[in-house]
Order: structure tokens, then sequence, then C-alpha cells
């Protein structure tokens, strides 16, 4: 019997059998199209480029070039531990081909992208070989690095892609957003999860002058299911809590990123199924992760899906794929770890004027760089805090709007279009992937452009995900954010963008885009008190991005 290493071995199905168990004659292999020779990565049924239907696994040269790596320094598995080095690598016979994998048998300060690797097999379980790559011997290696794959469409260029309006009516024109509140925000609240989703989603029902019986409606991300500490149970949980009887109701994780709820619920107000619906978020990540911690919670691991191609080696957040992104917009536009910074010092002075912030304390550029390493080249300031907290918006048909407490926010345009692959390792190379896209589509859906935006509340998982929406909503040109975000003034809430002006998912918690939304309706309305944008008629927000991401364009009704 083989002694295994004890890191996570990944779920082998008939169709990904050839795959994992290469390694037993040391030979890769991928499915290819036999009429068109393309390497298809993940396995599929189809050739994604002509439609063929033949394909079959076939052995390639097992030489790769390295497109992209992270020095893991925070999390670890059994069998893996900390410090170890994520990469991604495009496979020499067919560059349109990706792995995530590690980069072994060298010093991590040693590899550099464009670097020729080979892979080398590690035995995981029975018949379960993890393809790992490691540098070519120095003769090998190119006079030169290797060029980097490029984009099917190039970053600049989505625009061209995107379809026109099918018709020139919008449902846009139908809704408004009539209603929004928040639970408790904070640490380790020791809550319940649908708890806090019922305290937020009275306080919005309130706002909006309306009541519970008046709703007809129901939408939330990522709805019910295995979630953990990022869901509440979704509409079941609510519905049974609250005994609502909603005419139309939604909820699931494959929709416009996580403000999809709402433009859901645009659609549904639109076609006549509901006059006010109630879209909630909730979170409890950080209850959980104490409940975890003293014994009182256990969660089992997640399976298959994109897991099953990336947590073999580790990467187990999106933090190891954005990480390579931003690797790679440094690389290709000159970008720093000083403009990241400045999205993370921006947010923390804005969170220093909201009374429910996590983080509120003065932050340095120093205190940034100084950071304790997460995966190079993300520290602590570059990921958003968890907290627990509920976040709620009415969608009410325009017809209903005089029924409401306050002034309508009326609702421009929204982006939606997927333009990219959706598998995180084998989409856009140099930015966030699943927000060139929507960001894209938005703008063909209204009159208004990018200078008409008074206030942006832009998705900030991680600062990379904010710097690539800047880019994508075209407040910058395509790898211009070193230059605009510099020094932070054209962000700062007197700047000409004021950006996540309630600190953002990097110091107001992370709320999973809700949040943002929240604060675009406060800002339009004119009730965000010492952090109010003077005169805010038109804000920009997004959510979402790896998984498919959203943008909305919402103005003030007067």
């Amino acid at each position: 019997m083989a002694e295994w290493s004890g890191r996570p071995a990944p779920a082998v199905t008939p169709e990904t059998e050839f795959f994992w168990s290469s390694g037993a004659d040391g030979r890769l292999r991928f499915q290819q199209c036999q009429s068109c020779s393309a390497l298809i990565h993940p396995p599929q049924p189809v050739c994604r480029y002509c439609r063929s239907l033949s394909l079959s696994p076939t052995e390639v040269s097992g030489y790769a070039t390295l497109i992209g790596f992270t020095v893991n320094q925070r999390f670890s598995l059994p069998g893996l531990p900390a410090p170890y080095v994520v990469a991604q690598v495009a496979i020499e016979d067919d560059p349109r081909a990706r792995l995530t994998t590690n980069a072994v048998e060298c010093a991590p300060d040693a590899l550099y992208l464009g670097m020729r690797m080979e892979v080398v097999f590690e035995q995981v379980a029975d018949d379960v070989w993890l393809p790992l790559f490691r540098p070519v011997p120095a003769q090998l290696q190119p006079a030169s690095p290797a060029e980097l794959p490029v984009d099917e469409i190039p970053p600049q260029d989505y625009w061209r892609h995107v379809r026109p309006m099918a018709r020139a009516e919008k449902f846009e024109d139908k809704v408004a957003i009539t209603g929004v509140g928040a639970s408790e925000i904070g640490r380790r609240l020791m809550r319940t999860p649908i708890a806090l989703t019922i305290e937020a989603c009275e306080r919005a029902v309130a706002d909006a002058g309306l009541t519970l019986a008046d709703i007809d409606g129901l939408s939330t991300y990522p709805g019910g299911g295995s979630f953990g500490g990022f869901g509440e149970g979704g509409v079941t949980a609510l519905e049974a809590a609250l005994g609502l009887r909603p005419t139309w109701y939604n909820g699931g994780m494959e929709t416009f990123g996580p403000g999809g709820s709402l433009i859901a619920a645009m659609l549904a107000v639109a076609g006549g199924l509901a006059r006010h619906v109630l879209c909630f978020r909730t979170l409890w990540e950080a209850t959980m992760a104490e409940q975890m911690r003293t014994g009182k919670l256990k969660m089992s691991g997640a399976g298959g899906g994109l897991g099953g191609w990336m947590h073999p080696f580790g990467a187990t957040s999106a933090a190891h794929t954005l990480a390579q992104n931003a690797q790679r917009h440094f690389h290709k536009y000159g970008t720093t770890r000083e403009t990241l910074g400045w999205i993370a010092l921006n947010q923390r002075a804005n969170a220093a004027l909201h009374p429910t912030a996590i983080y509120r304390e003065p932050m340095t550029m120093d205190d940034y760089l100084g950071a304790r390493t997460i995966t190079t080249p993300f520290g602590l300031y570059d990921c958003d805090v968890p907290c627990d907290a509920s976040i709620a918006v009415i969608v009410s048909s325009i017809d209903a709007v005089p029924d409401t407490a306050k002034p309508p926010v009326l609702v421009e345009a929204v982006g939606t279009q997927i333009l990219e692959r959706i598998d995180w390792d084998q989409s856009t190379l140099t930015h966030e992937p699943q927000a060139l896209g929507p960001a894209a589509h938005l703008w063909t859906r209204t009159s208004l452009r990018p200078s008409d935006v008074d206030v942006a509340e832009l998705y900030d998982g991680f600062t990379m995900n904010c710097l690539t929406w800047i880019e994508a909503l075209g407040f910058c040109g395509i790898g211009e954010a070193k230059d605009f975000l510099d020094g932070g003034k054209n962000i700062a809430r007197d700047g000409i963008l004021p950006l996540n002006t309630h600190g953002g998912q990097l110091s107001h918690g992370r709320t999973h885009g809700m949040g943002l939304v929240q604060e675009a309706i406060v800002q339009l309305r004119g009730e965000a008190g010492d952090r109010q944008v003077k005169d805010a008629r038109v804000a920009a927000v997004s959510s979402g991005g790896l998984t498919p991401g959203g943008a909305l364009l919402l103005r003030a009704a007067t």
C-alpha cells in the first residue's frame, strides 16, 4: 500500500478519471477535440471552439508556461501546510488550456511570469495523481520569458461584443427602490442568521411605509443550501418565520452577483408578478467561525465544482485567484501594491464617519504595506472583513410608489451580460472575471456616461475587485488605474469619483454587495450625514465577480 501525503484529493468521475490517473505512467493527458485539435479543460462533451462532439483524451508534452502564482501564507490544508505556491500554467500544446496547480522544487522568489515549467506528479490516493509543475532546467529556459496568453476578448474591446437591447422599452423604467433596512452589524454577534434577516426586512418594510401584508415577492442570494456563514436558509427560512404568501419568489447563486436578487425582482415587478418584492442578503461568518472554533458547530467541506479542480492544490479562497489576476495586472500595466493601497485607505477614511463600521481607526500607507501577508501580493487590508449582518431592499412597481413613505430611487440601467468563461482559472487574465462584461452591458442601456456618475459603490471583496470595476465601468481607461488612484484624491468624497462612501466591505464589513446598494440609496436620498456627497444624483453600484457579476445605475427621483 502506498503512503499518501494526506493533502486533499479531487472528486473523480468517469469523465475526469483519465486526467487524475495520468500520473500512473507520468504522462499528462487532456481532453482534445478531434476536429480542431483544441485542448478542452475542464472536460466537456462538446468543443467550445468548433462545437464538435468528437473528443477524446490525448497525451500532451507536459510542458507549460507559468502565467500566474501567489505565495499563500494564510491558509493551510492537511498535507499542505503554509507557505505554498498556488500557480496557474498555460499548456504549451494549446495555451488556451490552463491548470491551477502548485509550483514546486523552486524557491518562490526564483519564479517569474513566462517561466517554462514541466509536470511532476504526486500521488494522493489510489489511482489519483496531482499534476504539479517545476521549472525546467536552466538550459531549457528560453532566453527571455515567454509571452503570456491573451484574453479571448481584449479587456478594452468588451463593448464591441455586447448584444443590443432586445427592444426600446426598458423594464428599468417600470420599477423603483422604495425601502432599505439593515440589521445590527458586528463581529461574533452570536445571533441566528434568520434573526438578523428578520430585523433587516422589518426595517426595510417600515422604511418604505409598507406592512408585511404588502409584500408579495421575495428574492435572495444565494438562496437555500449548504452555504454556512454565507446564508440564512433562503426564501424558505424567511417565509416560514414570517408566514408570508408571495406570488413570486427567487433564490439562487447563478445570478448577477449578490445584487442579482434585485435585478430578478425588477423583472418580476415589471412583468406584473408582484408589486413589492423584499430582497435580502444575510451573512453570519463571524459567528459561524466562532462556533466552529469552540466546537459548537461542525461543517462538512465542499465537494466538486470549482473546488474539484482547485481545492487539491490549496486554492481554497477567491484570494488565490484574484491575487494572480492582480499580479498579471501589475506585470502588464505597471500597477503596484500602493495602487491597491489607495483603495484600502479611502475605504478606511470613509468608514471613520460611519458609526456601524467594523474598522474605523485611521490607517496609513505604511500600515497597509506593513500588514501581514495573506497571499502575495495581498496583505490583510486587501481583504474584506467578515461580519454578521443582513441588508434588505424593497423593489416596487413604479405605479405603487405613491403608496410609499420616502422618495423612490429610480433604476436607470442594469448590466448583466456574460462575455467570458465562468471557470475562475480559465477566465480573464488581468482583471477580475465577470466584471468587464456586465460593465460594458450597463452603458448600452442608458444615455448617461461615466462622467455623469456622482458616487460609486463598487464591489470590494478584495482591493483588486474594486480596481477592476473602476476600469471596467470606464471611470478610467483599461490599465490606467495606477495613475487614476495615485494619491487617492480622485476617489475621495470630494473627488471626481467618490468611492465606497460607507467604508466598503474592506472596512465597513463584508455584506456581499448589498451594503453597497444600501449606501447608494442613502446617498441618493441625501441621508448619509457626515459622509454625504454633495448633490449626489446618480450612483453606480456593482456586485460580484468571479461568480457572475452585475451592475446597477441608480438615480434620484427629483
